[in-house]
């Protein structure tokens, strides 16, 4: 792409921020942000999209810009969508606001949704694409995977001691991380469409998984707790994942005995793995994906991490590591399917941050970068 001015890099980099804004609101649609600059390269208008089913973020903008939006230049993290569903095309609102032109980072890889560049350039309109496509396309990699892998993007989360524990010998695990990480764990929550556990988290903490803390001034998303309970013996009555304050849904094998739980949460019955205990993880990511699932934070344990790792269902790891010693005890990463050095999963360290006392590691397996993927 030709150079972009300077007021449009950073425009580009405040509709970034206000993407973020829509996480945890806008599944299954995409968080997008835009920044209308008048003919002047001052910015007129500002907008994100906010909820799905709502205004796309370049409405949002084109309104705060009003008329100032004529001759100018719109900057949106995500390319003008080009078609008709519960809202209108925003290629078309931008061809009726008068914008000269259109800069987006990230192309749109949704079939149905594609097209909107062209659409603009046929119209008149000057249109550039790719500014600020790996810092977009990573605000965005949650629906940006579902799209490509057509399956919901996995997110694994762990705390550990710095020798790999995440409980003692005798099973107790409460506190390895400190008030700031768990903190930290509600924002992913709050991020995610839904959070997983497997059937040990659920006899071991009774979890109640839901988002706790206020994170902003927006009602917060509550999101769907899933318990992979194979067996459907670990799920009862008064359990706290039932407590109604936010949707539950039980995923068990399809030969299960679910009577005790009629009533309490709804159940999915999936095929048992083709190896080893637990369910086929593809079908469980298929079936969430079916209800409208595009993010999906892991909260289980070692055996149903390495159940995912295994499955190559793992996008992304953030771990909080703890400045303690165990020795003993469960670690993190149960068996994933690796047996020698020469298969072990390299991943990119992509973020570090100290949080209170620990350290948060992130880190994505090795791939191509999403907005190149076909």
């Amino acid at each position: 792409m030709a150079t972009a001015a300077p007021d449009e890099t950073a425009a580009m980099r405040r509709a970034i921020e206000l993407a973020a804004r829509g996480l945890g609101h806008t599944s299954p649609n995409p968080v997008v942000g835009c920044v209308v600059l008048d003919s002047a390269g001052r910015i007129a208008g500002e907008g994100w999209h906010r909820r799905a089913g709502g205004p796309h973020a370049e409405i949002h903008a084109l309104r705060a810009a009003g008329e100032r939006a004529r001759g100018g230049t719109a900057v949106v993290t995500l390319e003008p969508c080009d078609h008709t569903g519960r809202t209108g095309p925003c290629s078309r609102a931008l061809i009726d606001a008068g914008i000269a032109r259109v800069v987006y980072a990230v192309p749109d890889p949704t079939p149905a949704a594609t097209g909107g560049a062209v659409t603009l350039a046929e119209a008149g309109v000057d249109v550039e694409g790719g500014l600020l496509a790996d810092d977009a396309a990573a605000g965005n990699e949650a629906w940006l995977t579902s799209v490509l892998r057509r399956r919901p993007f996995v997110l694994w989360k762990y705390a550990a001691t710095l020798d790999g524990r995440i409980a003692a010998a005798d099973g107790t695990s409460r506190w390895i991380s400190s008030p700031q990480s768990r903190a930290d764990v509600h924002r992913l929550r709050a991020a995610a469409d839904a959070v997983i556990v497997g059937s040990g988290t659920a006899r071991a903490d009774d979890p109640q998984l839901g988002v706790r803390i206020s994170l902003s001034d927006d009602e917060i998303s509550q999101p769907l707790r899933v318990v992979v309970d194979t067996g459907a013996t670990a799920v009862k009555a008064g359990a706290r994942v039932l407590d109604g304050t936010a949707p539950t849904l039980i995923a068990v094998a399809e030969d299960a005995d679910t009577a005790h739980l009629d009533g309490l949460a709804p159940i999915v019955r999936l095929p048992r793995a083709a190896e080893g205990p637990g369910l086929h993880i593809p079908a469980l990511l298929q079936a969430l994906y079916a209800r409208d699932v595009r993010s999906v934070l892991l909260e289980g344990g070692p055996t149903l991490a390495g159940a995912f790792l295994a499955a190559g269902a793992v996008d992304k790891v953030v771990g909080y590591l703890a400045p303690a010693l165990l020795g003993a005890g469960p670690t993190a990463l149960g068996d994933a399917g690796i047996t020698t050095i020469a298969e072990v999963l390299r991943l990119e360290v992509t973020d570090t941050e100290h949080l209170g006392p620990d350290l948060r590691i992130t880190a994505t397996p090795l791939r191509h970068a999403l907005h190149e993927e076909n």
